[in-house]
């Protein structure tokens, strides 16, 4: 790598270069142009005028070293300000680029996400809206719709399938529970014997003998052909025969065929109870509705806010019961007062109400003309009180206020005859 040194010597510049062009020198940021009246800093310096006391072979080296100091420093501003130009370039391509992306107000067509929505609708990837409206019309904020309710409605269909995928999966002892807990049914004892003497039969093996005597015995039995004596008779006739595999595979699908009518018909039933209590909860509701839209109770007039309260509180099972069930909140309050906070007074007097209605309505009428006829005694005796004092004050008033009447001497006539 080539070094130059440079070493500082007192020369005429103007004898050097004959004038240096302005355009080959790096001028420093321009100060403020002074006043006439401020002080020249730094001061001038003159020293160029002094004269030159180094010999002619030291200036020709120093001509040399400077001249090539110079040509670098020229290449390299040119190669900067070349640069500067190109970086000057960019930045007016980029601010032609930003200018052409510059959004006016309002919902903008996207020009080339369109095409991968198509592509994706097409191969049901995607789920257009219903609308009917182009795919090329959408806009940044309908793609983003679109996107959304797809998300929504592909989270939704693994909700409904997982379920239905669990359940295919399961034995199918189990399907035949969940299908029965499903249509409200909770008498999982009894249906797990069904289910498990349906699963005995099916696993009866038929090419034993003991297998074959079961198999015939259980048939007979249910398809009431006799006494236990009397088809245990008939197993040895045809044990004898030797026809008794061939009857007991004869009977082996009709018997399985019988136990899956058992567990079929215990379906049934739970799913007739479920109807039953779908339309008996649809008449309560009705009943409910037909007894308090008047607004009414017999002969007392109820707000709306009360007429509310009641109904909410007698068809909304919102509340948890100590079953495991919600409940409405007259179930709620019953169970409120005779566990969580006990009020038996008010529990007997709800149960008194609910037992007997009209013996406790009238007990409280009673009870309420009792006590109006005292507040009326009462109210009577005071108005004498009242009266009886207000009569005596006045008497007493009127006498210590009754005026003495004023008299006047009679004049005498001195000269009337005696």
């Amino acid at each position: 790598m080539e070094e130059t040194t440079v070493e500082k010597v007192d020369i005429n510049i103007d004898d050097l270069f004959g004038g240096a062009d302005a355009a080959s020198v790096t001028l420093p940021e321009e100060d403020k142009k002074p006043n006439i009246f401020d002080r020249v800093k730094p001061e001038a310096d003159f020293t160029f005028t002094e004269p030159v006391d180094e010999d002619d072979e030291d200036d020709e080296d120093l001509l040399d070293s400077i001249k090539t100091t110079t040509k670098k420093t020229v290449e390299g501003i040119k190669k900067e300000g070349g640069d500067i130009l190109s970086d000057l370039d960019d930045d007016s391509e980029d601010d032609d680029f930003e200018e052409e992306q510059v959004e006016t107000r309002g919902r903008k067509p996207i020009n080339g996400f369109t095409d991968v929505i198509n592509k994706m609708v097409k191969s049901d990837k995607l789920f257009a809206f219903d609308d009917d409206k182009p795919l090329e019309e959408y806009t940044a904020k309908d793609i983003e719709e679109l996107l959304e309710a797809n998300l929504e409605e592909r989270a939704n269909q693994v909700r409904r399938e997982t379920p239905k995928q669990f359940f295919d999966a399961l034995p199918n002892e189990l399907k035949v529970a969940a299908q029965y807990v499903a249509n409200g049914g909770t008498d999982l004892k009894s249906l797990f014997r069904t289910l498990a003497q349906a699963e005995e039969t099916f696993e009866i093996d038929p090419s034993t003998e003991r297998g074959q005597e079961k198999i015939i015995t259980e048939y007979l039995t249910s398809t009431q052909y006799g006494t236990p004596e009397e088809i245990a008779e008939e197993i040895e006739i045809w044990k004898d025969l030797g026809k008794l595999e061939a009857q007991a595979m004869k009977f082996k699908p009709k018997l399985d065929k019988m136990q899956e009518k058992i567990v079929a018909q215990k379906l049934q039933e739970q799913e007739l109870k479920q109807k039953q209590q779908a339309e008996a909860s649809k008449q309560y509701m009705n009943n409910v509705y037909h007894t308090l839209k008047d607004g009414s109770l017999g002969d007392m007039k109820l707000d709306k806010k009360t007429q509310s309260l009641l109904y909410n509180g007698l068809v909304q099972p919102a509340y948890p019961s100590v079953s495991g069930k919600n409940t409405n909140l007259l179930g709620h309050l019953l169970e409120k007062y005779q566990f969580q906070e006990p009020n038996y007074t008010l529990i007997s007097e709800a149960l008194w109400l609910l037992a007997d209605p009209k013996g406790y309505k009238s007990r409280i009428m009673e009870m309420g003309a009792q006590r109006n006829t005292e507040k009326t005694v009462r109210k009577l005796k005071m108005e004498q009180a009242n009266k009886g004092a207000a009569s005596l004050g006045v008497a007493e008033r009127e006498k210590e206020q009754k005026p003495t009447q004023r008299k006047i001497p009679k004049p005498t006539n001195i000269f009337k005859r005696m």
